[in-house]
């Protein structure tokens, strides 16, 4: 490289550098191992498994919908204007003869406020002015500005906090279900993560196993083959000794099969590689399976269930979702009572125009009063003249069969959530039941795999004395050393099963995340 640099006058440095720079890349880009607890290992799930960052954000979007139904009972602001002129030629001798022309415009401010109980309320300032050439006005230009107060409340129909914050009770209820729903994720997630953590444990300790019984069928033969050579042993004795061999590299070959889907699904529940990037990483777990007795109070473990698992919890919002439907069903059965009340204070003010000898009918103006449009303002605001009105507006619809439909329909739909909840209730006590069962069975297996290693361990080491002086054969040997490779293996199985069993009965429980000292905003959070 450095011969080409120099025929190409790359300065040599700078060609050191670029030889580096593919090192590193070659390293980075080539196989490497992580070594990994299952802390780690259900941290960076949390982080990055690709199901629980979908429901951060489905949880994100129902906590947004709260903000968006809230919005409901921020005031409006509503502003309008009008233009308007007529030209037409006279119809009655009051208008005056010729062409009369007038010109009006209008303007109008409003802000309503919508009411927790049901009602609104609005105020508003209008101006309706106007400019004609016909005679015997007593103001030209017109000005006339109302300031206007308005309350309408349901009594009946719609009546209420519970109905008139429906969008807002309605989001409250689908963000508290979809933080549930979040919670029963992560759990999932988190005894996902335990699983395939100890199933590729597992799948490496067994390798382990398979490769030290090979080493033993190997080294019998390398023995076997010495003693066929001195005539200890007739030749006949290395064949089944050489099968054996052939056998356990066949187990190698599977366990490590078995050890490579291990780790990929490991890697896919961490959202650590995919594709063709799952070949180069290797996970290497750093924890081993321990044997810990717990004691469990069925009765206790059933009461936290029913307390803490959030499918219960589910349910249980789902009801209260349902039974609030219910009762908005009911409401609007009612008939539609309506209080409507009033209050408006009038300014009227222009250009006041003086006739002779105080007459309109003479028709001649011979002089006027200035007025302005803020003069009508003015006398609006301060209450001069004072309107009122209130009225009730009852409303019966002759379809009632179509709202009594939609309560059938809402009780209907509470009785299956009931149902539907009971049915969960029950089936949520046997999975308590049967994984505290479990974790008492899988103790007494632990104990008794252990036991079966030891005597296996035993076996082999009397057959091989035996075999030393001539006692048995290699048949026996290998045996002894199947036999005992089959108990580690089913030793080490039981032991990975009992600390499953500890992890699922943490789940359906619902105590997984309080004892692996989770919570909900380390989801997703980088």
């Amino acid at each position: 490289m450095i011969k080409m640099a120099r025929k190409l006058n790359i300065p040599a440095g700078l060609a050191i550098v670029f030889l580096m720079a593919l090192a590193l890349l070659a390293q980075e880009t080539g196989p490497r191992e992580i070594s990994l607890s299952l802390d780690e290992a259900i941290y960076r799930a949390l982080k990055h498994n690709l199901n629980l960052v979908a429901e951060v954000y489905t949880t994100e979007k129902a906590s947004g919908s709260i903000a968006v139904a809230k919005e409901i009972f921020l005031p409006s602001l509503e502003m309008s204007y009008g233009s308007n002129r007529t030209v037409q030629p006279s119809t009655w001798w009051i208008q005056g003869s010729g062409t009369y022309i007038t010109s009006s415009q209008n303007y109008e401010t409003r802000l309503s406020q919508r009411l927790p109980i049901g009602g609104t309320f609005s105020v508003a300032m209008s101006n309706y002015s106007t400019n004609t050439n016909q005679l015997f006005q007593l103001f030209n230009p017109y000005y006339n500005t109302q300031l206007r107060f308005d309350f309408t409340q349901p009594l009946l129909k719609n009546f209420g906090p519970r109905v008139a914050k429906r969008e807002i009770i309605v989001a409250r209820q689908n963000y508290a279900i979809s933080e549930a729903q979040l919670k029963n994720q992560v759990m999932e997630t988190i005894y996902q993560v335990e699983e395939a953590y100890w199933n590729l444990v597992l799948a490496r300790e067994n390798l382990k196993v398979k490769q030290q019984s090979l080493q033993l069928a190997r080294d019998q033969l390398a023995k076997t083959r010495k003693e066929i050579e001195v005539g200890q042993q007739a030749s006949i004795e290395i064949l089944n000794v050489q099968a054996a061999v052939s056998q356990r590299e066949a187990e190698i070959v599977q366990a490590e099969a078995s050890v490579r889907t291990a780790e990929d699904r490991l890697k896919v529940i961490l959202n650590l590689a995919s594709g063709t990037d799952l070949a180069t990483v290797h996970l290497i777990p750093s924890e081993k399976p321990e044997f810990k007795p717990v004691k469990i109070d069925l009765k206790e473990a059933l009461q936290t269930a029913l307390f803490k698992r959030p499918d219960l919890q589910i349910d249980n919002l789902t009801i209260e979702s349902k039974r609030y439907d219910y009762d908005l069903a009911r409401n609007q059965l009612l008939p539609q009572l309506d209080l409507n009340i009033s209050y408006w204070s009038p300014g009227i003010s222009g250009d006041r125009l003086l006739y002779r000898d105080d007459n309109p009918w003479t028709g001649e103006v011979v002089g006027k009063i200035p007025g302005s449009l803020w003069d009508s303002f003015r006398d609006a605001s301060r209450f001069l003249y004072n309107n009122w009105s209130v009225n009730f507006t009852l409303t019966i619809p002759l379809a009632d069969f179509i709202s009594r439909s939609k309560l059938a329909l809402a009780q209907t739909e509470l009785a299956e959530a009931q149902a539907k909840q009971k049915a969960r209730e029950q089936q949520a006590m046997l999975e308590v039941s049967e994984a505290v069962n479990n974790i008492e069975t899988l103790a007494k297996s632990v104990e008794a795999y252990r036991v079966a290693r030891e005597y296996a361990e035993k076996l082999l080491e009397a057959e091989t004395k035996k075999l030393a002086v001539g006692l048995t054969t290699n048949f026996f040997v290998l045996d002894a050393q199947e036999k005992l490779a089959a108990a580690r293996s089913a030793e080490l199985k039981a032991l990975i099963d009992y600390n499953l069993a500890q992890a699922r009965l943490e789940k359906v429980i619902g105590t997984i995340l309080e004892n692996r000292k989770v919570s909900l905003g380390q989801v997703g959070q980088k």
